[in-house]
């Protein structure tokens, strides 16, 4: 899959010489799909600096990944990944669940962002794993929780936006928004918690997986000011770090 150009004002190509090399990330989105191609052949996705990966995807091949570019790597998990809630670090840089020490599932150094704020290779990235509950496995949540889930990581982004000025640069999410590159069926039907999500955010786009690249006629939507991404299977996007929309630092965020 070629290089996208998504949003003139926001997202740039930056091959050798461009004026905006020193302005933009590189990151490889990858989802649902692993690419063999790429396992084969890293350098279709070269001078990647960020990898970002929207779930559904085995750890192995993440971690594949990371190892092979040398390179960050922020995730939120999808319905098809084991429960990866409840870890946490300790002051001594163990890693806890429960408490107890125990080794997370995710390749070592990378980032789960799911209902977390990251920042990683210069951009900030907000994330919000899952999709709609449709079986009783992990990572699967009603509209109602996942609203909830949302405005926790709202009120969790504008903190460190008070804190440093910054806004979120991309959100990543499983599931697309509802009527955003989302389907009708029970499984694939978007939150509508994303929409207002993105609302409250504006980040300058939302990565998503969980539908397959062949069900949308269009892989790219517009949601607000944001640009909607499927980044099922690969992607290598240029994102210029600070390109969101700016949202107000002080006030009601819709969080209650």
């Amino acid at each position: 899959m070629g290089r996208d150009r998504l949003g003139r004002d926001r997202l740039r190509r930056a091959g050798p010489g461009s004026a905006y090399h020193r302005c933009v990330v590189r990151v490889l989105a990858v989802s649902d799909e692993v690419d063999d191609a790429l396992c084969a052949n890293v350098s279709l996705a070269a001078g990647a600096e960020l990898i970002v990966g929207c779930g559904d995807l085995p750890f192995d091949y993440l971690r594949h990944l990371m190892n092979a570019f040398d390179v960050p790597l922020v995730f939120v998990p999808g319905n098809h990944d084991p429960d990866v809630s409840g870890y946490r670090l300790s002051r001594a840089g163990l890693t806890l669940r429960a408490g107890l020490p125990q080794r997370a599932p995710w390749p070592d150094g990378a980032s789960n962002a799911d209902g977390r704020i990251v920042d990683a290779a210069g951009l900030r990235v907000a994330g919000l794993g899952g999709c709609r509950r449709y079986s009783a496995g992990p990572n699967q949540y009603s509209d109602r929780q996942q609203s909830r889930r949302a405005r926790a990581l709202s009120r969790r982004a504008r903190w460190r936006q008070l804190r440093d000025g910054r806004g979120v640069d991309i959100l990543l999410t499983h599931a697309a928004p509802r009527g955003a590159g989302d389907c009708d069926d029970p499984v694939h039907l978007g939150f509508t918690a994303l929409n207002g999500l993105v609302a409250r955010l504006g980040p300058a786009l939302l990565l998503h997986g969980h539908v397959g690249p062949g069900e949308l006629a269009n892989p790219v939507r517009q949601l607000e000011q944001t640009s909607v991404r499927n980044v099922a299977g690969r992607h290598l996007l240029d994102i210029e770090p600070g390109a969101g929309v700016p949202v107000p630092q002080m006030g009601h965020d819709g969080a209650g």
